[in-house]
């Protein structure tokens, strides 16, 4: 009597772009684009529209992980592709946006590669940290979350047009050098983005930068 060869079915592996119909994936993509919009007015100046970018990316990374923890009938895999692609987007939005908005302001010279580097490296090394260890406790992070970074830093612009390009300049140096230290640092921050009130409040002032930059703009 013959035996039937069979063999198990598998799943067959979606496509890349498949992940991008996850509405989750979506809003970190769309903060992707706040950031390279960040980046290029950066880049070119216009530094009020930069910060308004620099917000929005924050508020659309937030609301990333507040839809995927609602959406039901995501696979543990949507849930590490999220993950990732997280990781990937925060790099560029808290660690590159504001070097260069330091390179930019700095008008590229070459000291100011230096700082440049050690807030890149610091989000590098932040984001590895937590990708490895993720929340001490469960309920914490070690070091200065980098989206605090943005949070801060579009604050700390408001202060270019009370004082002398000279003077801000050290200003923002300073800042992007002290919280690159804080988020390599071992102090414990709560996780802002897992409280209702803090959602609130970050809605409330990502309008507010909004308005004020946007005032400078028109």
């Amino acid at each position: 009597m013959s035996k039937e060869n069979t063999t198990p079915s598998q799943t067959p592996q979606p496509t890349i772009l498949s992940y991008v119909r996850d509405l989750p994936n979506l809003l970190s993509l769309s903060g992707l684009a706040c950031t390279v919009l960040a980046i290029y007015f950066s880049i070119t100046g216009l530094y009020a529209a930069a910060m308004i970018g620099m917000v929005w990316a924050v508020a659309f990374d937030w609301a990333d992980g507040l839809v995927a923890r609602k959406l039901k009938g995501r696979t543990a895999t949507d849930a590490k592709f999220g993950g990732q692609l997280d990781v990937v987007i925060d790099i560029v939005s808290y660690g590159v946006t504001p070097a260069i908005l330091l390179l930019s302001y700095g008008e590229f010279e070459p000291i100011f590669l230096i700082g440049a580097f050690i807030m890149m490296a610091a989000a590098a090394i932040r984001l590895s940290y937590f990708s490895t260890y993720g929340l001490a406790g469960g309920t914490k992070y070690t070091g200065l979350a980098l989206d605090n970074n943005s949070l801060i830093l579009v604050s700390v612009f408001l202060l270019n047009s009370l004082v002398s390009h000279e003077v801000f300049t050290i200003i923002l140096y300073v800042s992007g050098i002290g919280l690159a230290i804080l988020n390599v640092s071992e102090i414990k921050t709560s996780k802002l983005s897992g409280n209702p009130r803090n959602v609130y409040l970050l809605a409330a002032y990502t309008l507010g930068i909004t308005a004020i930059y946007g005032s400078q703009l028109i």
